[in-house]
């Protein structure tokens, strides 16, 4: 253990909370080790670096005012009021006689483990925690990485108490994630579906349609979703690490890909494989079928002969905490889902990887969170951005996630990268963002 890495903690209570948060905190987004102790005596006598944290001040010169939360187990609600300081923008938990204007590590645990999400809530249509239910669309902080943002602002009272103290950072990254919804617009729907499409054409008067899905049909054009080869020459020309999550459950209103045993789409993720990491979607249906999600982990673990471990829910169906714990007893370790589907930003307030707390059990689990802040479908259709103006809007989230060494994760799909028609003039934007992100 390097001693100028090292900081030794006095807590009043050892808490599963408090434990997680310094992780967090402290060792994974600061690189620190720590210990921590509930004995007062222990602390006083100890010489190196140290801090304090605990509801009523203690002998230190270095204390942090702690507030309930960190010490409770359950849920209740909690009273919040945002705040402004010179070195803390948009803070809650306002404490005083400490060394923080506020309990930076009650903040910080209440809005990555998503505490607001287990308090009674308005959902949407779909049953969906709202981003606008959500503290940080309310405060105007959706766009900004708050967690990551105070953690640099206590970094830096660190640095000017502990002039030695070593601090290291995780590597900026860059993931670019794909969604396969509907592999082919035309192509391979089998007979039944492709009669169906013409008929509703037809209903419809679509003659456009009529003619680019005969052409498809008859091998005289490229299917409009079929964007596979330009996503795999973007891929190698910038080196990028890829994840691709296949939606292969039981044919929907919400759920329209291809059959998982069709043999050409079968050969479509194998080919894809081969380039980047292969991950569940778990089906819109799943939501309502236990054991649903367990069969479509297995098929497309049958199709890539590899085990499944990357996880990301279709129409982001994320609820807590039955999502996570179910992905839990399924093996998945990384999941993709912490987002929302209609807003560009941080539903967590971070941009950093960080492992999911069950506040019903009171525990740091096994699965680790990844959070995406920026999709193209929440930029064309909420940001109401144009091919031309993608690079200001997306331009400073990206640039936010670079500035406090994150993790950046985009969300593209394949049609929105082909020749269909209503994302045409969008084709080379995947490039455009990708050229911002790496």
């Amino acid at each position: 253990m390097n001693p100028n890495s090292h900081i030794f903690i006095y807590v009043q209570k050892i808490t599963p909370r408090v434990k997680y948060i310094f992780n967090l905190m402290l060792k994974d987004c600061l690189g620190l080790e720590f210990t921590i102790t509930n004995n007062e005596d222990d602390y006083k006598l100890f010489e190196g670096y140290k801090f304090s944290y605990s509801k009523q001040p203690i002998e230190s010169d270095f204390h942090i005012i702690a507030c309930d939360l960190m010490f409770e187990s359950g849920i209740r609600e909690q009273t919040i009021q945002i705040q402004n300081h010179d070195d803390y923008v948009k803070y809650f938990f306002k404490t005083y006689n400490s060394i923080l204007p506020f309990d930076i590590f009650a903040a910080a645990f209440y809005l990555v483990s998503r505490y607001e999400e287990y308090l009674p809530f308005i959902p949407d249509s779909f049953n969906r925690f709202e981003a606008e239910n959500s503290l940080a669309y309310q405060y105007d902080f959706l766009r900004i990485p708050l967690v990551n943002i105070w953690i640099a602002g206590f970094e830096k009272i660190l640095l000017r108490k502990f002039h030695n103290l070593v601090v290291t950072h995780r590597s900026y990254s860059y993931v670019s994630t794909i969604d396969i919804d509907n592999a082919y617009k035309y192509k391979r729907k089998g007979i039944m579906r492709s009669l169906g499409g013409y008929l509703k054409s037809i209903a419809e008067l679509d003659k456009h349609d009529i003619i680019d899905r005969t052409s498809v049909l008859l091998q005289k054009e490229k299917d409009p979703f079929d964007s596979y080869e330009y996503q795999l020459e973007i891929q190698k020309k910038y080196q990028l690490k890829v994840i691709y999550f296949y939606l292969l459950g039981d044919y929907g209103i919400n759920d329209k890909n291809h059959p998982s045993n069709h043999r050409s789409f079968q050969t479509l993720i194998k080919h894809l494989t081969d380039y980047s990491i292969p991950g569940i979607h778990p089906s819109f249906g799943s939501n309502s079928k236990p054991g649903q999600v367990k069969t479509e982990i297995h098929r497309l673990a049958a199709i890539t002969h590899r085990d499944i471990y990357h996880s990301r829910q279709h129409f982001s169906m994320l609820k807590f905490p039955d999502t996570y714990f179910n992905l839990l007893e399924l093996g998945i370790t990384d999941d993709y889902s912490m987002g929302y589907s209609m807003h560009n930003g941080f539903r967590a307030s971070i941009c950093s990887p960080f492992y999911w707390y069950d506040l019903d059990d009171e525990i740091e689990t096994g699965l680790r969170i990844h959070s995406f802040c920026l999709s193209e479908t929440s930029l064309r259709y909420k940001d109401r951005a144009l091919p031309d103006t993608v690079a200001g809007i997306a331009g400073p989230l990206i640039d936010s996630v670079k500035k406090y060494h994150g993790e950046m994760i985009s969300i593209f799909h394949n049609d929105t990268m082909g020749t269909a028609q209503e994302w045409s003039e969008w084709r080379n934007v995947y490039e455009d963002i990708v050229k911002l992100c790496v």
